[in-house]
């Protein structure tokens, strides 16, 4: 008889499109939701969430209302209730927070963002280590709290490419080179020793989750 799996799946997915992606940096300000087209991003991904053969037990969730919105048809399609993890929130931009991207990206510290992030904290904000380690912890309490089960946790890109990256062992000043899409799913296995990244940025099929 073949002895059950502790090892935890997660599903990472990131929140669906607002007006504002690509164009500000919307942090953890309030009120920011999903546009037409998010929505149908979020139905699309509980629908692909939906199919699989294994059955996810329980969805967690970030406390903004993107990822919240972004997590309702998940729910829906799974039969279970979304738990706010605060753990999954997006990264603290500090002052930053809301400013367009074209005018940070000439700012002489846009480059230290993008090509050394481990030495910088944004101005009265989170630094990106501080970011991972939080992220984490949150998968680690995640992982503890339902061995051996498949779980969805729908968070932010940046705190997904610093998870991802971790569970890689790629240094965090590499981390922006990695991309998480709108609602794409990044998988990680946790909970047998050295994680496990399963996939990245998927935004097709979801039937190849399992190392080979």
């Amino acid at each position: 008889m073949a002895k059950p799996s502790t090892t935890t799946t997660i599903l990472f997915v990131r929140h669906g499109v607002t007006g504002s992606t690509g164009k500000v940096l919307p942090g953890r300000a309030a009120g920011l939701h999903l546009s037409d087209e998010g929505k149908r991003q979020a139905s699309v991904v509980a629908e692909r969430i939906g199919s699989l053969s294994a059955h996810p037990t329980a969805l967690y969730v970030s406390p903004l209302e993107r990822t919240r919105e972004t997590a309702a048809p998940i729910a829906s399609a799974l039969g279970l209730k979304a738990l706010v993890h605060k753990g999954l929130l997006e990264c603290d931009f500090g002052d930053w927070t809301g400013q367009s991207l074209a005018a940070l990206s000439k700012l002489p510290a846009w480059k230290i963002v993008q090509q050394a992030p481990s030495t910088f904290r944004f101005p009265n904000g989170e630094s990106f280590n501080e970011m991972q380690q939080r992220i984490w912890a949150a998968l680690e309490d995640i992982t503890a709290k339902h061995p051996g089960e498949l779980v969805v946790a729908v968070s932010h890109a940046d705190p997904i490419k610093a998870a991802v990256t971790f569970a890689q062992g790629v240094p965090l000043d590499l981390f922006q080179r990695t991309v998480i899409s709108t609602c794409s799913v990044s998988a990680l296995q946790l909970g047998g020793g050295t994680p496990l990244v399963l996939s990245v940025n998927n935004t097709a099929t979801l039937k190849e989750l399992r190392p080979s």
